[in-house]
């Protein structure tokens, strides 16, 4: 399966091959699970030394003392808000480690088709950067157009065979792929593929892998900090990438001939959730997002137990040194006053009660500090997990042809 000119494609073999040495130094770093650090006294005893439960140094509440968000809206000395947006994005972006990639052609390349119900299937291959030519999933109403568009982003879910194709139904690329992915939709969507219930409700749809998923890997677990540390190391960030290459894809969508460009959302859940409120952070494209089941206070989160102490999949989500200027909320806060919607699930073991408060507060007081109350939505569902279900998918329906 092609995925475009050599000049601009990394290729499918040689990025496993790559990913798989990483993978040779991960045994030596202390895994997720691994004990903590302990030293033998004289006597024969255990002493901690200097690292506690979940891989947290012993002095973390010192740590997160210091982290004061200086840049915060209604925090920061700006006042004027649009100066304050500018100044917050620049800071953010500073923080991504990877420069804009806006004189690279997108050069797309349009492959096989398939009909669905009401809605057009289509293969796109396109330049996100100047790096890697990108294999995407585009569905298209039928119609004249324009239509409104959603740039739909997928979960990480420690899940690496697929990508797009966990919201997004698969269509020539044979059984096992087609059954991972009906697998993934019954487990986290009521066995719905979100992307084409959207195409079927006269959304143009745009789904592609992040690096490491599906066309991209795939990885394995173990080889994602190992990933990550190499990007560091080529003064890159894996994270930086992953929302760098999510806001060109924004900036395509919205050009495409059969899309109003006013009316682009982003959506997506769990990590594809933060990348659904982090673009519309960072892109002007996006008109509005809708993010379910990420959203968190940073002190809330870096607590003993949680899923992100783990390390691995948080390195996709980690822009160093961001958190000595802005709060997770903050960040998502550079979107407003444009319309926003946050879903979490109360049984969610991936965040607590409070850091979802904490942040939902944070972006309210945001709202309507710019008189747009009204334009952000958030929700807590008390008998849900870390799902996005037919009822939920059904009210964000509603509420993107509201919005838009």
């Amino acid at each position: 399966m092609s995925a475009g000119p050599e000049q601009h494609h990394l290729g499918r073999r040689a990025f496993v091959a790559g990913a798989g040495a990483a993978g040779l130094f991960a045994g030596a770093a202390v895994g997720a699970g691994a004990p903590p650090a302990r030293a033998a006294d004289p006597d024969g005893a255990a002493e901690a030394v200097g690292i506690v439960e979940g891989n947290l140094p012993d002095f973390h509440p010192l740590l997160k003392d210091e982290l004061r968000f200086p840049l915060a809206w209604g925090t920061s000395p700006v006042r004027d808000f649009r100066a304050w947006r500018r100044a917050a994005r620049a800071k953010v972006e500073e923080h991504l480690l990877v420069e804009r990639d806006e004189d690279t052609s997108y050069a797309p390349e349009f492959g096989d088709r398939a009909e669905g119900d009401g809605y057009t299937r289509e293969s796109v291959t396109l330049a996100l950067t100047r790096y890697e030519r990108v294999r995407g999933a585009l569905l298209t109403p039928h119609g004249p157009g324009p239509f409104p568009a959603v740039l739909l982003l997928h979960d990480h879910g420690s899940k690496f065979d697929i990508g797009k194709e966990k919201l997004v139904r698969p269509w020539g690329t044979g059984e096992a792929r087609l059954a991972s992915a009906q697998a993934w939709a019954d487990r986290y969507f009521s066995g719905r593929f979100v992307g084409d219930e959207l195409a079927r409700r006269g959304y143009v749809v745009l789904a592609l892998d992040a690096l490491g998923w599906g066309d991209r890997g795939p990885i394995t677990y173990e080889q994602q900090q190992a990933l990550a540390s190499n990007f560091y190391n080529l003064g890159s960030s894996l994270a930086g990438l992953m929302a760098r290459e999510d806001v060109r894809a924004a900036r395509f969508l919205a050009g495409l001939d059969r899309v109003d460009r006013r009316r682009v959302t982003a959506l997506g859940f769990s990590m594809g959730a933060y990348r659904a409120w982090q673009t519309a952070a960072l892109s002007d494209d996006i008109a509005a997002a809708a993010s379910v089941c990420w959203m968190t206070g940073l002190r809330e989160m870096m607590v003993p137990g949680n899923n992100t102490l783990r390390g691995q999949s948080a390195y996709h989500m980690l822009h160093p040194g961001l958190a000595r200027h802005l709060d997770i909320p903050d960040v998502a806060s550079i979107a407003a006053p444009r319309p926003m919607l946050f879903f979490h699930g109360a049984l969610d073991t991936l965040f607590t009660a409070e850091g979802v408060r904490v942040a939902h507060e944070k972006l309210h007081a945001v709202w309507r500090s710019r008189h747009a109350g009204e334009q952000l939505r958030t929700k807590v569902w008390p008998e849900l997990g870390h799902v996005f279900t037919a009822p939920q998918q059904d009210e964000v329906f509603a509420w993107l042809d509201s919005a838009l």
